[in-house]
Formats: structure tokens, C-alpha cells, sequence
């Protein structure tokens, strides 16, 4: 019983020490909450008195709670903000210099000349960039008046030369920061990242694109903040996920719609997309779901940019009414839709072509040509020893010609002039055609044609009083009739010529004729009627009035249309014909280009390019790299290769040599930064063009982001292991002497950037690091 009695007193004596260790506040916060809180009586409904206690203290709360309001946060990097501000002061520090034209400131000038005065113009490439540069040049007031006539030019004062260069600095310096940014989404490590956008900062090819009206420094911009957005989109969930997802995918679009080369970078960001949807299929269990997760991502990823690069090409067709030196790569309806032109020449023709109407010719496809024929005639015999009819030749002229005139004719009429009212020809008549200046009829035979000897010889018959007959009559096949009985019309008919005798349709074979056929294209008769190069239409078209040749001759001269309406396309036919032009079109570039290189010799830098050179001085602008950084971008690449297969076969072994975290940044580096080098790269080495080293800038912003994650990556190896822990410290040491040897070649190769110091022969020597690279030296007297 004792013993019981002190157990007592001892848990009584613990129970008194432990409530004696509360404080104050805990007890009084004790009190309150035991008061605050709902006891429930009986069926649970709360009693009056505490009701009523309730209500006051509620009472009391709302007279003392806060007035609400609404609170914006904002966060500054102020690492961005500094990088931001070292890339505007190198890329605008005189940006106006040199007052010359450099390099395709000539193409994009002009371009802007044209936006200006609102005179189409093709190019092989979007309009985006280059409406970029016309706003720029309407924002500073610039007239149009200036001629882009060569490189080196000096500018006027009427030219905003610095606004024009405006965009295009302003684009290059925001890489530093963006590559930055994307740096972080991909490595999170600052370091990493601020030794990226460093070596991008102080990166001379940058800079020197940066500084001049030209769009590589744009397209560049767009892709890399198209794939942040796309990679933030992708650690985002809900309505974040969504938002970054549709500015990333009109980023894109507007990548692709400055240089068709951005579509890589689109690709890339698709195969990142997809890849994410290839994870969620081991994450999301419901079918439903992960099919409306997928849907709805590339509906983003595909509308939004098609979007955009309609609304760039509505834009530009809007802004460029009238016609210009450009039409002739366009068809005869494109042209007629422009204000002048050849409008001013087929406004107010017939509509419909009948006997005796005197027409061209025009190849419908692909290269623009007119049907032609002159005196001379094939060679009796051809270098390859096969005999020919030795006929008038007929080719396809690529340039407006009185030679270029045919005259429709029905056989069994004699009479070539218009009869009241016209007889018009419809679809499935048969024709003849008379040269309008020798008046010999279009014929083909049973002769293998000159360069094509698998098709028919097309020639104007000549009676040499032989046993071979004449064959020309001509079948009019109209591919886009709406009935049978079709008209056939100017401009917009697209008619197949059948040869009645063979089957065989007149054809456009692409190929040219020797010297003896002046070098003109080769048309030939073939049995593939259905070929897209047998579509011709009617390009000018008048009536013929007089019977006697002479003076036939003389209307084919002398005779003008006069103008009334302008014929109209809609913006969806101008649109499908532009892209088709510019799919098939070959681009003009010089072979054999002084400054022209290969891509096996980009890694390298084996050449720059001279973008202009000074008229009084040694002063000039090169594209080039920064040695240091483009060699050790380059051995990153091959780093990466390595380690990449290294990890893969002992992986497949078995063995584990990175953590997870640190295995996935790796794999996340690869698929971004590795993938989008090669990506941008391999393309190059299978186009029949010439190519320049501007062309590997794409590429090799990936290899320079890559450069950074290798470093990042050794780094980690070396501290992650006991063993090589103590050379961690001695890589960081030889990481800052190398980026000092970086900053010191920038500074060095900077003024082949700016162009503005005046060098001497032994500078251009000191700066000729390769034998390889050309810099151009005046001779002084």
C-alpha cells in the first residue's frame, strides 16, 4: 500500500513539473483555443451561451481584419540584367559603322526598298525577317529612295542606317541572356549557365552577325526562346503548362518564318514534346487521358505556327500590290493580279481564244519559259552520230521575244483573221499552230528528240519535198475545265497539247540545247501526257486582223493592249503558288563563291568570309569565330560521343556510374543540346547549293551550350569520386585560365567585327591564325 502511495506522488510530481515547463503564451494560447472551440451538447447542436460568444468574437475579428488588395511580386535576375546589358553594349556600341553596305545588308536593303515602295518581290526564303527590317526602317522615316546597288557602297544620309541595324543587334544581344536562361532549365546550375551565356557573349561570329541587317541572329532568337518555352511547358502542370506552351509554339512559327532553316529547331522541339508524351504513357493509367494530353499538345505545337507563318504571308502579299522585276518567276494569272506589269499588257485582251488569235506560250511549271521557235534548224546530225529531221527548231525562251508569238489556227480554214463573231476553240478541238514570223506550222515526228532522244523531236515543218509528211495537228486538252465544253481562255486555262499523230503531249523536258540551239531549253513531244511539265497556258493573246504575213509581222511588233481591269486571285491561290515557287525554286548563288565553304570544314573553321573592306583603308568586317571557344566546341562534341557510349555499354553491363539525378541532366543535355547540333548540322552536307560558314550559326550555338554542360559535366565526375576529388579544384583553375584566353581572342578578333580600325599589314598577319583564312590587304604607296 506504501508503495502504491508513492507511485502516486511521484507521477503527481512529474505531472506538476512537466505543466510548469509551459510558458505563458502556450498556456494562454491553450485557454483561447479551449474556448474558441465548438463543444457539442446532447443531439450536437452548440450551446446558446457559446453561440452568442461566437457571434461577438466574429464581430470583433471583421472590425479588425485588413482591408484586402491585390499585390504584384516581381522578381529580378539580376545575373540576366547584367549579361542583357554587357551584350547591348557590345552588339550597339557604333552600330552605324561602317557607313557602307556589308554583305547581304545589299539583299535585305533592297528588300526593304521594295517593302517600302510596295513592289513584290520573291525570295527563296519567309518574309518575317525581312518585314522586321521594313518596320525598323518606317519607324526611322526612311523614304525607299536609296539604291542597294553593291557591297561597299557608302550610305546616304538618307538611309537610317543604325535603326535598320536596329533589330537584328537588339535579337543577338538577347541570346546571351536566353541562352542563359535555357542553360538553367536544363543543367539548374548557375555556374553552368553563366559560362554559356559568357561564351556566347564573347563569341565574334555572334557579333559580327548581330551588328548588320541580316537574320541570323533573329531566326536564332526565336528558336532558343521556342525551346525555353517548350521545356518550361513541359515542368509546368495545368494552365502554366498551356501558356508556356503557346508563346513556345509561336516562337517557332516565327523561327521558320524568317528562314526555312528554323524548321530544325521546330523539329527539335516535336521530338521533345513527344518525348514527354512517351513518359506519360508509363504515368497516366487512364487511356482517355493520355490521348487528350497528347491531342491537345500538338494541336498547339502545329496551329499555332501554321498560324503565324499564314498571317506572315498574308502580310507580305498585302504590302507588295505592285508589280516589279520579280513577276516573271510567277505564273501569268499571279501576274495579271498585280498593279502593272504584265497587267499593263493583258488587261483588256480576249478572254477567249479562237481561230486567228495571235498567243504565247507559257510554261506553266517549275521554270518559266515561252514557247519559241526562229530560222534556224536542227543540225542534220547530232554529237552522238543520230540523224535529225533537220526542221526549224522549237525550244522554250526564258525571256520575252517577238519569236515567242503563235497563231491559232483551225485546218480546214485558210482564212487567219478573227471572224465576227470569234469561233472560239473549246476543250477537244484540234488546232493547228503557225509561228507567228515564219508562219510554219508546230509539228512532231517519229524523230528522237535532241538531247532527250527517249521523247519526240517538236520542230515547225519545212517542205523539203521529201517523203516526210507534215504531222501538226495539236488536240487542246484543258486540265482545269469545268465542263466539256470548256472555253479555252487566257491566263487561266491550263491547256495539254496533244499530238494527234502520236499521242504524245508537247512537253518541256528541262534540259538546255548545245551552242547550236543558243543554249535555250529543249521541248519535246512525250508519250506521258499527264506530266506536269506539259501544262502550258495563253499569256498574251490578241486577234489577228490582217491576212498578208507582212503585215501580220508588223501587228506582232508594233501592237499594245490597252488597260481596263486588273484580274484578281484570292489570297489562298497567291499563297499555294508562293510556297510552290519557292519549294522548286533553284537558288542563284554564284558556284565556285571565293568565300564559299564546305560543311566538313565548318567544325574547323577552315574559312571565314569577308563581309566588306574599307575603300581608303585596311579596315574590313569578317565573319569568323573565336578560335578558343569554336575548337574546344567542336572536342565537346566528340567528349560527349564518347562518354555517351561509355555510359551506354556499362549500363547495358550493368553497371551504374551515374546517380539518377545526374544520369537524367545528362540524357536531358543530350537530347536538347546534342540532338540540335546535328540537327542543324547533318541537313547541310546533303543540299546542292552554296553554302557559307553563316549557315553553321544555328548549329553551333547548340555546340557552344553543349561546350558548357561537357565542363559542367567533368566537373561533377571529378568531385563525385574520392579519388579525384583534389583535381576538382585544379579543373576549375584551368576552366578560368582557358575562358581568360577566350575573352583575350574576342578582344583580339573584335575589330574584324566592328570594322572601324584602320589595320596594317602585319595586324592582318598577327590576326591570320590559318593559313586558310583570306584577308584582303591594300597596297599602300
Amino acid at each position: 500500500m506504501a508503495n502504491e502511495t508513492s507511485l502516486k506522488q511521484r507521477k503527481t510530481s512529474k505531472k506538476s513539473n512537466e505543466v510548469s515547463k509551459l510558458s505563458e503564451a502556450d498556456l494562454a494560447d491553450s485557454i483561447n483555443s479551449s474556448i474558441i472551440a465548438k463543444r457539442e451538447v446532447g443531439d450536437g447542436a452548440a450551446a446558446e451561451n457559446e453561440v452568442e460568444y461566437d457571434r461577438n468574437t466574429d464581430h470583433k475579428d471583421e472590425l479588425q481584419k485588413p482591408i484586402q488588395s491585390i499585390y504584384f511580386r516581381i522578381e529580378i535576375d539580376v545575373v540576366f540584367l547584367l549579361l542583357l546589358l554587357l551584350a547591348l553594349a557590345t552588339r550597339l556600341y557604333k552600330l552605324e559603322e561602317p557607313n557602307y553596305i556589308v554583305f547581304d545588308e545589299l539583299h535585305y536593303g533592297r528588300y526593304v526598298t521594295l517593302y517600302t515602295k510596295g513592289i513584290f518581290f520573291f525570295d527563296a526564303h519567309p518574309p518575317l525577317g525581312k518585314q522586321l527590317l521594313y518596320l525598323a526602317g518606317q519607324w526611322a522615316g526612311y523614304n525607299g529612295n536609296f539604291t542597294f546597288d553593291r557591297i561597299g557602297s557608302p550610305y546616304t544620309d538618307s538611309v537610317p542606317v543604325r535603326a535598320l541595324r536596329f533589330i537584328p543587334a537588339v535579337c543577338g544581344s538577347l541570346l546571351v541572356p536566353v541562352t542563359y536562361q535555357l542553360m538553367l532549365e536544363i543543367c539548374t546550375y548557375q555556374f553552368t549557365a553563366i559560362l554559356a551565356a559568357a561564351l556566347v557573349l564573347f563569341e565574334n561570329c555572334f557579333l559580327a552577325q548581330s551588328r548588320f541587317m541580316l537574320l541570323e541572329s533573329i531566326q536564332i532568337l526565336f528558336g532558343l526562346w521556342g525551346l525555353l518555352c517548350v521545356i518550361k511547358s513541359s515542368r509546368n502542370t495545368s494552365v502554366a503548362s498551356v501558356i508556356w506552351l503557346c508563346v513556345g509554339a509561336f516562337s517557332l512559327g516565327c523561327c521558320f518564318s524568317v528562314k526555312y532553316s528554323g524548321l530544325y529547331t521546330y523539329y527539335l522541339a516535336i521530338f521533345l514534346v513527344g518525348r514527354q508524351m512517351w513518359q506519360l504513357i508509363g504515368e497516366i493509367k487512364s487511356i482517355l487521358k493520355l490521348f487528350l494530353s497528347c491531342l491537345w499538345r500538338f494541336l498547339i505545337l502545329i496551329c499555332i505556327p501554321l498560324a503565324v507563318y499564314i498571317s506572315v504571308f498574308y502580310a507580305h502579299l498585302n504590302m507588295l500590290p505592285k508589280a516589279g522585276p520579280h513577276d516573271s518567276v510567277m505564273t501569268s494569272a499571279f501576274q495579271a493580279s498585280l498593279q502593272g506589269g504584265l497587267a499593263s499588257i493583258t488587261r483588256g485582251q480576249p478572254l477567249h481564244v479562237s481561230h486567228g488569235s495571235q498567243i504565247t506560250l507559257r510554261h506553266s511549271h517549275g521554270r518559266t519559259c515561252w514557247l519559241h521557235s526562229h530560222a534556224h534548224v536542227y543540225p542534220v546530225r547530232y554529237a552522238d552520230g543520230r540523224g535529225s529531221s533537220h526542221q526549224q527548231q522549237v525550244t522554250c525562251y526564258s525571256f520575252k521575244d517577238v519569236n515567242n508569238w503563235w497563231i491559232v489556227k483551225r485546218p480546214e480554214q485558210s482564212s487567219l483573221a478573227v471572224s465576227q463573231p470569234p469561233d472560239v476553240i473549246r476543250h477537244g478541238d484540234v488546232v493547228q499552230l503557225l509561228h507567228g514570223i515564219t508562219s510554219r506550222a508546230l509539228n512532231s515526228h517519229d524523230v528522237a528528240a535532241p538531247v532527250s532522244p527517249q521523247s519526240q523531236e517538236v520542230s515547225c515543218y519545212i517542205d523539203y519535198n521529201v517523203s516526210m509528211q507534215a504531222q501538226n495537228l495539236w488536240r487542246v486538252d484543258i486540265v482545269n475545265r469545268e465542263s466539256e465544253e470548256s472555253t479555252w481562255d487566257s491566263i487561266r486555262s491550263l491547256v495539254r497539247l496533244v499530238h494527234v499523230d502520236s499521242g504524245s503531249a508537247l512537253r518541256f523536258s528541262g534540259r538546255q540545247l548545245p551552242s547550236w540551239g543558243f543554249h535555250q531549253h529543249e521541248v519535246v513531244a512525250d508519250k506521258a501526257i499527264s506530266h506536269q511539265d506539259a501544262l502550258w497556258n495563253v499569256e498574251e493573246h490578241r486577234f489577228t486582223k490582217a491576212e498578208d504575213r507582212r503585215e501580220r509581222e508588223r501587228e506582232l511588233v508594233t501592237a499594245e493592249m490597252i488597260p481596263t481591269t486588273t484580274p484578281r486571285l484570292s489570297f489562298w491561290d497567291k499563297f499555294l503558288e508562293l510556297q510552290y515557287k519557292m519549294i522548286t525554286h533553284a537558288p542563284d548563288a554564284p558556284v565556285g563563291h571565293m568565300f564559299a565553304s564546305e560543311p566538313a570544314e565548318w567544325p574547323l573553321l577552315v574559312r571565314s568570309i569577308a563581309y566588306w573592306l574599307s575603300p581608303d583603308s585596311n579596315a574590313q568586317v569578317h565573319l569568323i569565330g573565336n578560335l578558343v571557344t569554336w575548337y574546344a566546341g567542336t572536342i565537346s562534341v566528340l567528349v560527349y560521343s564518347v562518354l555517351l557510349a561509355v555510359y551506354a555499354i556499362r549500363q547495358r553491363r550493368a553497371y551504374q556510374d551515374l546517380p539518377p539525378r545526374a544520369s537524367h541532366k545528362f540524357y536531358d543535355s543530350g537530347y536538347i543540346l546534342f540532338l540540335g547540333y546535328w540537327l542543324h548540322y547533318l541537313p547541310y552536307f546533303f543540299m546542292d547549293r552554296t553554302l557559307f560558314l553563316h549557315h553553321y550559326l544555328p548549329a553551333y550555338i547548340f555546340k557552344i551550350l553543349l561546350l558548357a554542360y561537357v565542363i559542367d559535366h567533368i566537373y561533377y565526375i571529378l568531385g563525385a569520386r574520392e579519388n579525384t576529388k583534389s583535381f576538382s579544384h585544379l579543373f576549375i583553375l584551368c576552366v578560368i585560365i582557358w575562358l581568360s584566353y577566350v575573352m583575350i581572342a574576342f578582344k583580339k578578333f573584335s575589330v574584324l567585327s566592328y570594322g572601324n580600325t584602320d589595320l596594317t599589314e602585319n595586324d592582318l598577319l598577327n590576326l591570320r591564325w590559318k593559313d586558310t583564312w583570306d584577308f584582303i590587304i591594300h597596297k599602300k604607296t
